[in-house]
């Protein structure tokens, strides 16, 4: 397992610092994933507006609250929601919270290669 920490501060233009634990890496998901992680988005943090070609993200909330844009529609999220956003589709997450928001972040590669 990867376990690797990553922070990346201003994601896809976005606010504050994102930390990602990469749970598997490049081996384990051999091709057909891009990403597999745990995201943790402190108060006031967020991942920008962005597009996804050729693969879909899934998020599963773990904790926090936060409001999740899908297309350009705002909504709010919480712990036990999943988003989706498939190719050619567009999203972004803030932290709405006063406590962090986490959650997990499935990227999978189109099969359709």
């Amino acid at each position: 397992m990867s376990n690797r920490i990553e922070k990346r501060e201003g994601m896809r233009g976005g606010n504050g610092t994102v930390v990602i634990e990469h749970i598997l890496d490049d081996a384990q998901m051999n091709g057909m994933c891009r990403m597999y992680a745990k995201i943790t988005l402190a108060k006031g943090c967020s991942i920008g507006y962005h597009e996804h070609m050729g693969e879909s993200e899934t998020f599963y909330i773990l904790t926090g609250n936060g409001i999740y844009t899908d297309n350009g529609t705002d909504r709010s999220i919480t712990a036990g929601d999943t988003t989706y956003t498939p190719t050619g589709n567009g999203h972004g997450i803030a932290n709405a919270g006063d406590d962090d928001l986490v959650f997990m972040a499935l990227i999978i590669n189109d099969e359709k290669k």
